[in-house]
């Protein structure tokens, strides 16, 4: 026998060995990735046509949603439990990205679909929606092929961006174009005002009073509520027991994979982490009032890589404080482990299951965010009889609700003790809050390091968030940046006092220890906020405060061109950065800019505006307008602007700056300067990372 017929033999061996144990590989899969694992969806059947998944479903309601950070999911989650609270529909709320929509138009004429959508950059689909928007760019228009589907949309976005919800409105004039039919109107949440749960629930009430009438919809008003999930309790914990691991990967029962090098196999992203080692933390400020923490993570041992001017997603946990008081008002026995399975086989579990209460509340939950009004009407059933009427009217007047609750910037906890005069609120079902609040998401930092120059870490700056509450006298602090502070102060044995000082404390051990030593979950989600491709191009940066962070690895890789790759000097082109700070105490990176001015020469310049030291405060726009003439010049050498920071003011001014020295320098209207900042937004010469 030959060495053909050897192998021959073997194949068919192994079919029918695969053949022979079909089920059995089927269930092993399924138990290795499908097995109500929250951080891998629910399509585990393999099928993408939406309108046999919802026929095989005998589902009568659909929610797509397409989200970047997890919170157009929570809206879409909202929603479609509403629709399921109040009227018995049986809705299906699925990703975007795991299904294919040539079958849209399939779907009975009474099944209606919502979208909910978030807008990433510059009028961006989500990352996850790519398939969705290919779906809309190949529909042709006026040739009514969705003249079946009857919809309403909700988009999330940010005014202070050119492309307000610009992934949402693509959606609506797409899908209008191709003879769909809109019920009510584009609802429209903008994160740039804080507005973005009033808008929900403006849109929201306008909806669903329009889904009634169109679908002949009766509510039960004494309906109570119905959880989505069964609730099994457990008496002890074992190895698939959750304690707060970020991801299923990470349970004792499980294996991480590794590459032949060594490195923790990914992908990583918002459904794994890869917990990194830290192994440098410092002040960056002098300031005994405000503290501002420089962080670099270990990535050598993953597979992770990024780009210079990539973000860094950081996973935080809840403060010992906020943990305590959540508890403490719901009455909550945070060792109580339990198991959780979804009543409805289209939904995922919202963390890993079983698990604990305390590891869902210090891990899983969002419990430091501002209170909203939909979360208060949720709880009027289970109010304190006392207060009852209180928080009924409350949870139906958004002046009252902003005034009392949402101006004082209450969280959840703190706002039902402060109504029930301390007192917890002992009634409200578990599940409830499950259902109710959102997850606990990752934080956005903009990398300021340079993979050309540190390919094996990347570095982050952050403010930490701790300001004091006059009001109600609690501080407002920041759930990753005070975690950052701690970490950092915890890695030097003479801080014990001003850890103790701080208003928030951490268990830095984390689940099973998975973050002793200064390690953390994070993962990289990818931008494009990048650098000219060729070197010669002039560079103007604009960024003040933390908005600093990613023209530090700007400068970084230029200095790493010039030192690692034998880029000439005398080649590169000119930038400038205008920085802005308070005052030299919170003066970021001081020291670096001189020697980063060494390598550059005279190719690299800051201008620095201390907006504190003298009696008329000077911003980073009136340091540019300052230096028009030269702006000019470098616009007219083709240099490309980027701007990071507030989105609340800052970037409006730098872009008003810019227009009127446009305007001026070409002698046109300040109308034809913005069009002319509106094209080279879209061309990438004009880039905004703010936030």
């Amino acid at each position: 026998m030959n060495s053909t017929d050897i192998i021959s033999v073997i194949v068919l061996v192994g079919l029918f060995w695969i053949y022979r144990h079909l089920e059995s590989i089927k269930q092993f899969i399924n138990e290795q990735f499908y097995d109500d694992d929250p951080a891998l969806g629910v399509n585990s059947s393999g099928c993408r046509d939406i309108a046999q998944v919802l026929r095989e479903n005998d589902k009568n309601y659909l929610v797509l949603f397409g989200s970047q950070t997890g919170t157009a999911e929570d809206y879409a989650k909202k929603f479609g439990k509403e629709l399921t609270a109040r009227f018995q529909l049986r809705v299906m709320v699925a990703d975007l990205e795991n299904y294919d929509f040539e079958s849209l138009n399939e779907l009975p004429d009474n099944m209606p679909v919502t979208f909910v959508i978030s807008t990433y950059g510059e009028g961006d689909f989500p990352d996850g929606s790519v398939n969705f928007e290919q779906f809309l760019n190949e529909l042709e228009e006026g040739d009514d092929s969705l003249g079946n589907l009857r919809f309403s949309i909700f988009g999330l976005g940010n005014t202070t961006y050119e492309f307000f919800d610009g992934a949402a409105r693509k959606a609506l004039d797409k899908l209008q174009n191709a003879g769909a039919n809109l019920i009510g109107k584009l609802g429209e949440g903008d994160d740039g005002a804080g507005t973005t749960d009033e808008d929900y629930m403006t849109w929201k009430e306008e909806t669903i009073d329009l889904l009634q009438k169109e679908l002949g919809l009766h509510e039960d008003e004494n309906k109570e509520y119905q959880p989505s999930f069964i609730f099994t309790q457990m008496n002890e914990i074992t190895d698939k027991t959750s304690l707060g691991e970020p991801s299923k990967q990470y349970l004792p029962s499980e294996t991480l994979q590794y590459d032949v090098d060594g490195k923790q196999r990914g992908p990583f992203d918002l459904n794994q982490p890869f917990v990194a080692p830290i192994v440098e933390s410092h002040e960056l400020f002098q300031s005994p009032e405000r503290n501002c923490i420089h962080t670099e993570f270990d990535i050598s041992g993953s597979e992770i890589t990024y780009e210079t001017g990539d973000h860094l997603a950081i996973w935080p946990s809840n403060s010992n404080e906020t943990v305590a008081q959540f508890l403490k008002v719901f009455q909550l026995n945070p060792d109580e482990i339990f198991d959780l399975k979804a009543k409805d086989t289209t939904m995922k579990l919202p963390f890993l299951s079983p698990t604990t209460i305390g590891a869902v509340v210090r891990y899983y939950l969002e419990i430091t965010g501002p209170i909203s009004r939909q979360s208060l009407g949720l709880l009027v059933n289970y109010a304190p009889v006392t207060i009852k009427e209180h928080v009924t009217r409350l949870s139906k007047d958004k002046e009252l609700f902003a005034a009392e609750l949402l101006k004082p910037k209450y969280n959840l906890a703190d706002a039902l003790l402060k109504l029930n005069q301390g007192e917890p609120w002992k009634n409200v079902p578990w599940l409830l809050l499950i259902e109710m609040l959102p997850k606990l998401l990752p934080r956005y930092y903009s990398i300021s390091s340079s993979s050309l120059s540190e390919p094996q870490t990347i570095h982050a700056t952050s403010i930490v968030e701790n300001t004091a509450n006059e009001i109600t006298g609690i501080n407002t602090t920041g759930v990753t940046t005070n975690l950052l502070r701690n970490i950092s102060l915890s890695r030097t044995n003479d801080k014990f006092s001003e850890i103790e000082a701080m208003p928030v404390h951490y268990d830095l051990n984390g689940p099973r220890n998975l973050f002793a030593d200064s390690r953390l979950p994070i993962h990289v989600r990818h931008s494009t906020f990048r650098l000219p491709k060729s070197s010669n191009v002039p560079i103007i940066m604009i960024g003040p405060g933390t908005g600093v962070a990613p023209f530090r690895g700007f400068i970084r890789e230029r200095c790493a061109q010039v030192n690692k790759e034998n880029v000439d000097v005398k080649t590169l082109g000119k930038m400038i950065l205008f920085y802005g700070s308070r005052d030299n105490n919170d003066y970021l990176y001081k020291d670096e800019w001189i020697e980063y001015g060494k390598i550059l020469e005279d190719k690299f310049e800051i201008d620095v505006a201390l907006s504190r030291v003298q009696e008329q405060k000077i911003y980073v726009q009136h340091r540019i307008m300052d230096r028009k003439s030269e702006i000019t010049d470098l616009l007219n050498k083709g240099a490309h602007i980027y701007v990071c920071g507030d989105a609340g003011r800052m970037a409006k001014d730098v872009q008003g700056s810019i227009v009127q020295i446009l305007s001026e320098s070409k002698s046109i209207t300040e109308t034809e300067a913005q069009e002319i900042v509106k094209a080279m937004k879209v061309a990438g010469k004009y880039q905004e990372d703010i936030w």
